[in-house]
């Protein structure tokens, strides 16, 4: 949402750039309570009160079935497959370790998730799939990384973008960058608004307690190459396009 800027008249007194910042600070902590909250219930298993309209829509039915997540589940290692002793960073990671071959992989698993409800099932059960390769999940946002600079080989968000405007994508790029190693890695998925499904998505989305920002792929490539990022690589998918990024 565009923010009023302050009047030239304020003078010295103001600093636009400074209101114009804490704005967006706030806007951000808003939608990540709501994201928290809408996948805390999620990971809890609660059920979610809909409307009749809502339930009786054909992309309701296909997640009331389950049929629905592998359209949603953009395959990230078929871009960059995590490869032995990788140092790997899942930014919203959900329970990736329980899911994906991270095992197989041989790499070194480091999640970052807000769901403190998601955050605790993996911390819990991840040790006792691999303790050597699962080296613990941090709760925090992803343009906040408490990570040294250059530490990883491979960074991948799937499944988070969407949910953010362009502006909080741009900060976590920079964070992202950061924490690379020379050559590294960035896999991330965006919601393409093309797609047939994604409109219905994001309203069921809406109904499911957060706000879908639906940004023409273009003004994700712009974001990617503001942020010093070159696209090596894109996918495509029936509702979400990955993209390879290296720095």
């Amino acid at each position: 949402m565009a923010k009023k800027q302050a009047s030239d008249s304020q003078g010295a007194f103001s600093s636009n750039s400074y209101f114009s910042e804490l704005s967006t600070l706030q806007d951000w902590q808003t939608q990540m309570v709501a994201v928290t909250t809408r996948f805390n219930r999620e990971y809890r298993g609660e059920a979610f009160e809909l409307p009749e309209e809502v339930e009786a829509m054909p992309i309701f039915r296909e997640r009331a079935s389950g049929s629905l997540q592998a359209k949603l589940t953009s395959p990230f290692w078929e871009l960059a497959k995590p490869k032995k002793n990788q140092q790997c960073l899942d930014l919203g990671c959900g329970v990736s370790f329980l899911i994906y071959p991270w095992r197989e992989w041989e790499a070194l698993f480091y999640g970052q998730e807000i769901s403190n409800v998601a955050r605790d099932i993996l911390n819990a059960r991840g040790p006792q799939l691999n303790s050597k390769l699962f080296k613990g999940v941090a709760l925090g946002a992803a343009h906040q990384l408490d990570y040294e600079a250059k530490q990883f080989d491979l960074a991948i968000a799937t499944g988070v973008s969407c949910y953010y405007p362009l502006d909080y994508w741009a900060a976590v790029l920079t964070e992202v960058k950061r924490v690379l190693k020379p050559g590294g890695v960035f896999v991330f998925d965006a919601l393409d608004p093309e797609t047939p499904l994604a409109e219905n998505w994001a309203i069921l989305e809406m109904y499911l307690g957060t706000e879908v920002f639906l940004e023409p792929i273009a003004s994700w490539q712009k974001t990617v190459h503001a942020s010093g990022g070159k696209i090596v690589k894109t996918l495509p998918g029936e509702l979400f396009q990955l993209f390879k990024v290296q720095f």
